[in-house]
């Protein structure tokens, strides 16, 4: 019997089973390490790489390429750099370096690489984002439109913050900026903003002392921490803010409301430029690398109000700059104040006289403005900030013992108020409609005849009698946002009435 062959039949089976064959071969690029030290290593053999990629060293250590030289590359690395040495095999990715991002790192502490710190086990399965990332276009933002309140007044009434805005907090050692940004964070609470804070290069007790405060007001719900702390090495420095960045656009995109916290820009700057002479990068102004803008411009870039096709998400960004003695002129400062949309400035000599927070108003500035704020506060905060510059002008002139006319007098004697209204105690932030109550009763003359010593214990008491005697009227504002004519004779009233009986 004549076996037969389907020739056609064997012909589709062969050519079906190639198609579906698959290679299990998997080309990589191996390089060494020919030297190490300081948290960067210069490596040969990886002519491929790009730059910003990530490499793989023994024991599990990863780097990210910085520099692209003609025979080698270098790489800052991140983790234990100690164990790598001379000769070590590096292996490329292919890769970015990409962070865990999600609502699974609310109330976390994490390292720059998304690592936890605290003692709450791992954070499981979560979304990764890319640590550079590309800014929103144009066409893809909207106007800053929607306030953020801080709950701090003087903020609220002469500088507001919007969502989706960059505003950076500058001033000397010590003079309170650490102190706003937790008051900001406590004052989200029930807002549906999540915070970012992002500690670089900042000692591990004021961190600690930062999370404890947060804890206790229970701000940790809605908050997380991005620990780089002075103890940790100059690349996990460096990749901080973009990390604290990348977990905040997780909320932006998502259609959320984020704000991001950088404490501080100043050490960020340093840890690059470390960096950069370290990898023999040519030093310019102060030492720093000739792409010290770009640092910080491509991380403040990434804070956007998104237009309501792309989910109308907003990241907003408050980074923190220390100056040296006031100097505002120095590199670092005016770099980032030409990126931001305003700043608050805080004063050393204002701190030390008492006035705290010690913001300078004449100085500081929201390129946002009124566009940041409800119509009511609106109405009552464009006269305060007029009548402080005034005031701020005449008070030099009342030192020489001039004889004053009775309207200057009038105008330093409300100046004298503004400033002690505007005194805050830290970790008390206050809702913007108490704010409102408070700053119509100052400029519409209502607390000329308190004496300045009272003028807080006006303010508490005041507010106390408007909660529970004319809740009507503070339920009308919180509904209203505004403050119309039968509203304003409404509030005028009650303060006459609260005034008899202030003693």
């Amino acid at each position: 019997m004549k076996l037969k062959i389907d020739s056609e039949k064997i012909i589709k089976l062969i050519g079906s089973e190639i198609n579906r064959y698959e290679s299990a071969a998997v080309l990589e690029e191996f390089g060494k390490v020919i030297e190490a030290g300081d948290g960067i290593a210069k490596v040969s053999g990886l002519s491929n790489v790009m730059s910003g990629e990530m490499v793989q060293f023994p024991d599990g250590v990863y780097g990210v390429v910085l520099n692209l030289e003609k025979d080698s590359i270098g790489v800052i690395l991140l983790g234990d750099y100690e164990k790598i040495q001379e000769g070590n095999t590096v292996k490329s990715t292919g890769n970015i370096l990409q962070v865990p991002a999600g609502e699974k790192l609310i109330g976390r502490v994490v390292d720059s690489l998304g690592n936890p710190v605290d003692d709450n086990g791992p954070l499981g399965n979560t979304e990764y984002r890319p640590v550079e990332f590309d800014a929103p276009g144009i066409v893809n933002r909207q106007p800053v439109n929607k306030p953020l309140q801080t709950g701090i007044k003087a903020i609220d009434s002469m500088i507001p913050v919007g969502r989706g805005q960059r505003e950076l907090v500058i001033g000397d050692r010590s003079t309170g900026k650490t102190a706003i940004l937790a008051d900001t964070i406590i004052n989200q609470k029930g807002k549906d903003v999540f915070c970012i804070y992002v500690a670089i290069g900042q000692k591990t007790a004021n961190i600690r002392r930062f999370i404890q405060k947060l804890e206790e007001k229970g701000a940790m719900e809605y908050t997380i921490i991005v620990d780089a702390a002075a103890r940790t090495s100059a690349p996990m420095q460096y990749i901080a803010p973009y990390s604290g960045c990348a977990i905040g656009e997780y909320f932006l995109y998502n259609g959320k409301h984020a704000l991001v916290m950088y404490d501080d820009l100043s050490k960020h700057a340093v840890a690059y430029r470390q960096l950069s002479l370290l990898l023999k990068r040519p030093p310019g102004r102060e030492a720093y690398p000739g792409d010290i803008f770009y640092l910080h411009s491509r991380l403040l870039e990434r804070s956007a109000s998104l237009s309501v096709k792309k989910g109308g998400g907003s990241l907003t960004a408050i980074p923190v700059v220390e100056t040296k003695s006031g100097d505002m002129s120095a590199y670092i400062p005016t770099n980032i104040i030409s990126i931001t949309d305003g700043q608050i400035y805080l004063e050393t000599d204002l701190f030390n006289a008492g006035v705290r927070p010690a913001i300078n108003p004449g100085v500081s500035v929201s390129s946002v403005g009124g566009n940041a704020q409800i119509n009511a506060m609106k109405k009552v905060a464009g006269k305060l900030r007029l009548g402080l510059a005034q005031f701020r002008e005449l008070e030099t002139f009342a030192k020489f013992g001039t004889d004053l006319d009775k309207e200057t007098k009038k105008l330093i004697n409300r100046g004298k108020r503004t400033v002690e209204l505007l005194k805050q105690p830290q970790f008390m932030p206050m809702d913007v409609i108490d704010q409102v109550l408070v700053l119509f009763s100052l400029i519409n003359g209502f607390m000329d005849d308190v004496e300045i010593k009272e003028v807080q214990r006006f303010e508490k008491e005041y507010l106390e009698y408007m909660h529970s005697k004319h809740s009507n009227i503070v339920e009308k504002l919180k509904e209203t946002s505004d403050i119309n004519n039968e509203l304003e004779g409404k509030i005028s009233a009650a303060v006459n009435e609260f005034k008899t009986v202030f003693k």
